[in-house]
């Protein structure tokens, strides 16, 4: 069913490849991140602070169906999708530039213009998990893959230090990847009313207030069912019972996780607040298993405890770049037992949490979306030619 709708999307693309390419059209792809909260939202606001271009934006909400059990909601949906095989394709065709944040499958048949400009940001920093060409992939998703990599102008990574990785997982020589920095940063490096924003943290989940807060990210598993199980590997009457007094625990789901049922009732279940990064703002120190949220704590310099209680059956089917234990910029728990022990004094591991962070993000500024801008679009102020 998948290849019949790349098919039909591809036909539809191409259509609309017969209508000239205009310079002020840009197309931002975000499969995953509907929200438009990381590097691609930070490319978004700059265009539109410059006023000077049309912004297309393709999300998976494009066909996701309305929530509603109503008539009204199922024709929202039908639209929506129509638009997405038709009018959202017309606009990608036609786009001088195109941003995207992560793998975008139909884009393996899309014949793109010789005029495009396609940049693959990705949505994450440095080097961590192994990823793209550098999984061992089912043939015929490694040949799609490939293919849509072969779409690509240029790819963006957070440093010098991780190039030859994103070279690898892209397949593009190293000069196509530009260590211009991860536009999804410079959020941290802006002005924030942390105040008001732990006040209205604090409305919404009460029992926040008055305590330092941890958040537990962990990330999914590339199988549902063991998705489904990740909520159990926390034993969180045992965490409060220890720490409940002086920390409440924030918790929160990958996207890609599909547990149904969510963390247990007196959790605090964070998973449906909007933006991870005012998260990361508030949060005094992170719990998390392989997830790169790991690298936003450090680039903030806030400590982080790892609970790797699966690590080797994880390193078996995703496997990192480099050895996890050493690398890793905090304590290794194994077991629930040394995870709480590792609380006790989890600021301990400053010098290879600058390490992590020096080779990942090199010399961060808060400027790296401009910095994008002026070099894929080569205007200097990035105003279309006239």
């Amino acid at each position: 069913m998948k290849e019949f709708f790349y098919r039909l999307y591809a036909l539809c693309f191409r259509l609309a490849r017969l209508f000239p390419v205009r310079a002020d059209r840009v197309s931002l792809i975000s499969p995953h991140n509907a929200a438009f909260t990381d590097s691609l939202g930070e490319i978004k606001t700059l265009l539109e602070q410059s006023g000077a271009y049309r912004i297309n934006l393709i999300s998976r909400r494009d066909l996701a169906f309305v929530n509603e059990n109503t008539f009204t909601g199922m024709l929202r949906s039908v639209f929506s999708s129509l638009g997405f095989f038709t009018l959202k394709a017309y606009r990608l065709a036609t786009s001088k530039y195109v941003f995207l944040n992560d793998n975008f499958m139909p884009m393996a048949r899309l014949n793109f213009s010789r005029q495009a400009v396609v940049t693959q940001l990705w949505h994450a920093e440095g080097a961590f998990k192994r990823f793209g060409m550098a999984l061992d992939l089912p043939q015929e998703t490694a040949a799609r893959l490939r293919q849509c990599n072969e779409r690509l102008t240029c790819a963006v990574c957070s440093s010098p230090g991780v190039v030859d990785v994103y070279a690898e997982a892209f397949g593009l020589p190293r000069e196509r990847v530009l260590p211009l920095g991860s536009p999804r940063t410079d959020f941290f490096f802006r002005e924030h009313d942390l105040k008001s924003l732990r006040e209205k943290l604090d409305d919404a989940y009460p029992a926040c207030r008055g305590k330092a807060l941890i958040l537990y990210a962990p990330t999914f598993r590339d199988d549902p069912g063991q998705d489904k199980r990740l909520p159990g590997s926390f034993d969180f009457a045992t965490f409060k019972a220890r720490y409940g007094g002086r920390y409440e625990l924030l918790a929160r789901l990958h996207p890609q996780v599909h547990a149904s049922g969510g963390f247990p009732a007196g959790v605090t279940d964070v998973t449906s607040w909007p933006h991870v990064g005012e998260l990361v703002l508030l949060c005094d120190l992170l719990i998390t298993d392989y997830s790169s949220i790991c690298m936003d704590f450090a680039l903030l310099r806030k400590p982080c405890v790892f609970y790797a209680y699966d690590l080797e059956a994880y390193t078996a089917r995703r496997n990192f770049y480099y050895e996890y234990k050493d690398y890793v910029p905090g304590a290794v728990a194994e077991t629930f037992a040394q995870l709480l022990d590792a609380l006790e004094d989890p600021s301990g591991y400053a010098e290879k949490l600058e390490r992590f962070r020096a080779f990942n993000f090199g010399n961060p500024d808060g400027r790296a979306a401009r910095r994008v801008l002026d070099t894929v679009m080569a205007q200097g102020a990035f105003q279309p030619p006239r």
